[in-house]
């Protein structure tokens, strides 16, 4: 078989942003197959669910979830095999997926049960239903105030026409597209793994600029601050809040209307680049974002520091810095390479706290060796920055390969039925763990608990 093997006969799919599909595969309403079920669990023991935009529907237990955790699941809906799970909230971002276990989910889901339970191979409508064609027509379906809010509630999903191949072709299907993520995922988590070698060596460039200087020969003195024992002899030691203005007071809380007004209009900061849904706006200004889920993000390897500039969108969830004197570039490098876990409290939601980051002893330069450092640290990293980014190109670039991949073959462009494995087309239980992006926004939210 070669990729551009092709069905003998296709015809026009009843949803227009399909292509023509095989002529011999069924197509209905989702409703013909599916129904809507609300089964809610009385006791609240049974496995708790996350549902993920990426892996679909599986246990929350293997998934690095900090949000707020309910005392109690009883009353949460209950989910069996095979079951379709739909974060109704963030279904416009593929937030859904067939279940692989009886579990809970939050009561604020939909989920929708095969009418014949043989009808669907699972990891078929995995993949079927977080294709691009379908996250749109989920968008065009869906109703909110704003996009980031739309909900597709069980009467619009269940109107939707879903494609059906026969049960031994899905079944083939989903073989095939295992090895192929099988191969994708090996080639992924090599590329991680170089990208966390030059991550590590960036951050030891920073660290001993930060710390050290630019002249390494230079005479030093203790430090006083309990985390560097030593410092150059004509630096001088500070805290976070001697050496910066802390300007969280500064948001302004806008209206749904008025955030609507200015959606797409403003850049966006989340903590690590997570969208939240509480967002606040700043006036024109060049500042320092630490985020505030410092434990979360320090786990997960994400970015704690980042400058913005101009005008700009922030969620609640970063402090906002911006220093007295000196380089807004030294500062965030500095807060860049800290370690905040010791500072971390709270258990069911860690946090960095003002106060705590405030606190912080830090290294102060002149403010002309400061614009120094940045140099040097700029110098020095730009090999390894110019190949971070050329390796998280070639990761996006594998990405839109699989997505592409993944809708030609189960919308029937690609014909997979003459496909027999070969010896690397193995597909073992932890083969496929480097499909889920390091970075991957946590889609449940607030709402796993059932809080919306």
């Amino acid at each position: 078989m070669t990729d551009a093997a092709r069905y003998p006969k296709y015809r026009q799919a009843r949803m227009p942003w399909l292509p023509r599909v095989p002529d011999h595969w069924d197509e209905h309403r989702a409703k013909v197959f599916f129904h809507e079920v609300d089964e809610h669990s009385p006791s609240g023991t049974e496995e708790l669910l996350s549902v993920s935009h990426l892996t679909g529907v599986t246990p929350r237990s293997q998934k690095n979830v900090t949000m707020f955790k309910a005392e109690s699941y009883s009353g949460h809906k209950v989910c069996s095999p095979g079951d379709i799970v739909i974060n109704t909230l963030w279904a416009w971002m593929a937030a859904l997926g067939a279940a692989r276990q009886t579990g809970l989910v939050s009561p604020a889901y939909g989920v929708y049960r095969p009418r014949r339970p043989d009808s669907f191979n699972p990891a078929y409508l995995d993949y079927l239903l977080r294709t691009r064609a379908y996250v749109a027509e989920y968008n065009c379906r869906s109703t909110g105030i704003r996009a980031s809010r739309l909900r597709l509630y069980p009467n619009q999903f269940l109107d939707i026409p879903v494609i059906r191949p026969p049960r031994a072709e899905q079944d083939q299907i989903v073989a095939y597209l295992r090895a192929q993520d099988a191969h994708i995922a090996r080639f992924m988590k090599i590329k991680r793994e170089l990208i966390a070698l030059l991550n590590e060596k960036k951050r030891n460039v920073i660290a001993q600029a930060v710390t050290r200087g630019v002249h390494q020969d230079r005479e030093t003195r203790r430090s006083g601050i309990d985390w560097l024992p030593e410092i150059p002899a004509h630096w001088h030691s500070g805290s976070v809040r001697s050496e910066m203005r802390c300007l969280n007071r500064r948001r302004i809380p806008l209206s749904a209307t008025e955030r609507g007004r200015m959606q797409g209009e403003y850049a966006y900061y989340g903590a690590s680049g997570i969208i939240d849904h509480v967002a606040e706006y700043i006036f024109d200004d060049e500042l320092l974002l630490i985020a505030e889920d410092g434990a979360n993000l320090v786990l997960r390897n994400l970015p704690l520091a980042i400058i913005a500039r101009g005008k700009f969108w922030v969620n609640n969830h970063a402090h906002i810095l911006k220093p007295r004197r000196g380089s807004l570039g030294y500062f965030s490098h500095l807060m860049e390479c800290m370690d905040y876990r010791p500072l971390i409290s709270g258990a069911a939601q860690p946090k960095l706290t003002k106060d705590r980051l405030l606190g912080i002893r830090i290294p102060v330069p002149p403010p002309d060796e400061q614009e120094e450092i940045v140099r040097h640290i700029e110098r020095e990293t730009f090999d390894l920055t110019t190949a971070l980014e050329r390796i998280t190109q070639e990761i996006r670039f594998i990405r839109e390969y699989r997505d592409r991949l993944i809708a030609d073959v189960v919308t029937g462009q690609i014909d997979v039925r003459s496909w027999v494995p070969g010896p690397d087309d193995e597909v073992g239980d932890d083969a496929l763990t480097a499909l889920a992006d390091d970075d991957e926004p946590n889609t449940d939210g607030e709402l796993v608990d059932g809080d919306d």
